[in-house]
C-alpha cells in the first residue's frame, strides 16, 4: 500500500500537470483544489523538489511548478520520490531480512507481481494521465497495459 503521503504527492503533480506547460501554483491552490492539509503538502514539495520534478520559488512572482515536461515524469517517480523504492513485501524491499526468502515458494510470486506494478507506474506519465483526467475528470480510465 502506499501512503496517503504519496498519494498526495500524485495528486499535487498530476494538478500541475493540468496546468499550462511552465504555469506556477500557489501550493495553498493545489491544497486546496486536492484537500491536502498545507502543512503536510509543503513537506511533500520539498521532497520532490529534491528529486527535482516540481520547483519551488518564493516571492510574488514564485510558486511551484513542473521541473520538466509532464512527460518526463511518472506515477512510479512521484510515488518513489516519497515512500522509497516500491515493494509489495519486505522480503522483496530488503531481502535477507525473511530468513525463508531463499526457499521460499511464495516470494518469487512477490519479485514478479513487484516488477508487474513497478514497470506498470514506470509506462504511466504525468502527461497521459492528465488526459486521461481532462477526458473524464470524474474517473481516469486508463490502458490495461503499460506503454
Amino acid at each position: 500500500m502506499i501512503t496517503r503521503q504519496a498519494d498526495y504527492a500524485v495528486r499535487s503533480v498530476l494538478d500541475l500537470a493540468l496546468r499550462e506547460p511552465d504555469e506556477a501554483a500557489f501550493s495553498r491552490e493545489i491544497a486546496e483544489s486536492q484537500d491536502i492539509p498545507p502543512s503536510f503538502l509543503a513537506k511533500i514539495l520539498t521532497r520532490l523538489a529534491a528529486h527535482a520534478i516540481v520547483q519551488t520559488q518564493r516571492g510574488v512572482n514564485g510558486g511551484v511548478r513542473l521541473a520538466r515536461p509532464a512527460a518526463e515524469i511518472t506515477v512510479l517517480e512521484v510515488v518513489e520520490a516519497i515512500d522509497g523504492p516500491l515493494s509489495l513485501n519486505l522480503c522483496v524491499k530488503a531481502p535477507g531480512l525473511c530468513p525463508r526468502d531463499m526457499d521460499c515458494v511464495v516470494h518469487p510470486l512477490w519479485e514478479v507481481i513487484t516488477s508487474d506494478l513497478r514497470e506498470r507506474l514506470r509506462g504511466i506519465t504525468f502527461a497521459a494521465l492528465a488526459e486521461a483526467a481532462r477526458v473524464s475528470p470524474a474517473g481516469l480510465s486508463l490502458p490495461t497495459t503499460a506503454a
